[in-house]
């Protein structure tokens, strides 16, 4: 289930853009634990609806909401940034397209990827890039 959430990077990146809806779960800095050899933020995996603006940090703690990944790919649209994962069959890889609602407007990554996943977080990556 971790997987469907945007990691906590670009949801800190998405907070600093605006993003502001309600979400099932959240991330909280001021609390982190070791996660193999890595220090990773924590998730509160209680269910929730709040948004950015309802979550109140408690003193050195900073909480963002921690979105689905169709929730910041729909927050984009909403903004008018097209985004897009393909699967190229001829290279056996995936790439994406991103962009305005204009015609002749999207890019291509100049990227492959080996998963759907992997072209995923850097087509989301791009996106919070453009904006």
């Amino acid at each position: 289930m971790e997987n469907e959430f945007i990691p906590y990077e670009e949801a800190r990146l998405l907070k600093g853009l605006g993003f502001n809806e309600p979400c099932l779960r959240y991330y909280w800095e001021g609390a982190t634990e070791l996660m193999g050899n890595n220090t990773s933020p924590k998730t509160n995996w209680e269910l929730t609806d709040l948004s950015n603006s309802d979550l109140k940090g408690l003193e050195g703690t900073v909480f963002m909401t921690a979105p689905l990944y169709q929730q910041a790919f729909r927050w984009f649209r909403e903004k008018e940034y097209q985004a897009e994962i393909l699967w190229r069959g001829d290279m056996e890889c995936f790439c994406y397209k991103t962009g305005t609602f204009e015609y002749g407007s999207h890019a291509f990554s100049e990227e492959d990827y080996d998963t759907y996943e992997e072209a995923e977080l850097a087509c989301l990556k791009k996106l919070i890039e453009i904006i």
